[in-house]
């Protein structure tokens, strides 16, 4: 599903280059879930941000579901972001002037779903997140755990080939923390493709391989146990 070929990207500067990814070579088949791991600085979300057509590599090749993204124009970019892609942020980025509704309604409408359409498919993943009671709150008057639930409810309400979260439970505690991973799992369960960015080994034992990065670079991976974050 996600394939990349030495991928590069290099911030520029009158004084100065950095290499923030260096020629990274990476799979990601549909349907896995994936964390991205390793210490502040080494590219973990420069990586995300290109793998969730943000960005645009310096080099490399980006083959999502079989077409190269790195040879795109911004416009199809967005075109494939608003059909394929959800995201999670560690700050939620949820618009403090809309409702809980709106704010997960959002994706809906820029894919031009009728109003009729727009309701249903909210009112069934705010079920499924267990929030369906706060539809009409706004997002200051929610816990950091709920606000999470409708970062995840908005990612997924247009179904997505993949959803990219990046530091998901950084501003949760740990009982809130595990509710969003379990909600991540469930939904990778369900058939998504999870590519997550974390520096928590708990979390990252939730997903099913880890790829670990370092000065901007894939230094090896390893293979998760589930049953030991739920044991």
């Amino acid at each position: 599903m996600i394939k990349t070929e030495g991928l590069e990207m290099r911030y520029r500067t009158d004084l100065m280059e950095t290499m923030a990814l260096n020629s990274v070579d990476l799979e990601i088949k549909k349907g896995e879930f994936i964390s991205i791991m390793g210490p502040s600085g080494c590219g973990k979300s420069t990586l995300l941000n290109i793998l969730g057509m943000l960005d645009q590599p310096s080099a490399g090749d980006y083959f999502f579901e079989g077409q190269n993204i790195a040879k795109m124009k911004e416009q199809q970019r967005a075109r494939l972001r608003k059909e394929k892609v959800g995201f999670v942020f560690q700050s939620f980025n949820l618009i403090d002037e809309l409702s809980v509704f709106e704010n997960v309604e959002l994706p809906l409408l820029y894919q031009g779903r009728s109003a009729a359409e727009r309701k249903a498919q909210v009112q069934k993943i705010l079920e499924r997140m267990g929030i369906d009671h706060r539809a009409t709150h706004y997002p200051q008057q929610l816990s950091g755990g709920q606000q999470q639930r409708v970062a995840v409810a908005r990612a997924t309400v247009g179904e997505p080939s993949v959803i990219f979260a990046d530091e998901p439970t950084g501003n949760l505690d740990s009982v809130h923390g595990d509710e969003v991973m379990n909600l991540l799992s469930d939904l990778n369960r369900s058939g998504t493709t999870i590519v997550m960015v974390t520096h928590s080994a708990h979390d990252a034992a939730y997903s099913q391989r880890s790829i670990r990065l370092f000065d901007g670079k894939v230094i090896g991976e390893n293979q998760n146990r589930l049953e030991e974050v739920q044991s």
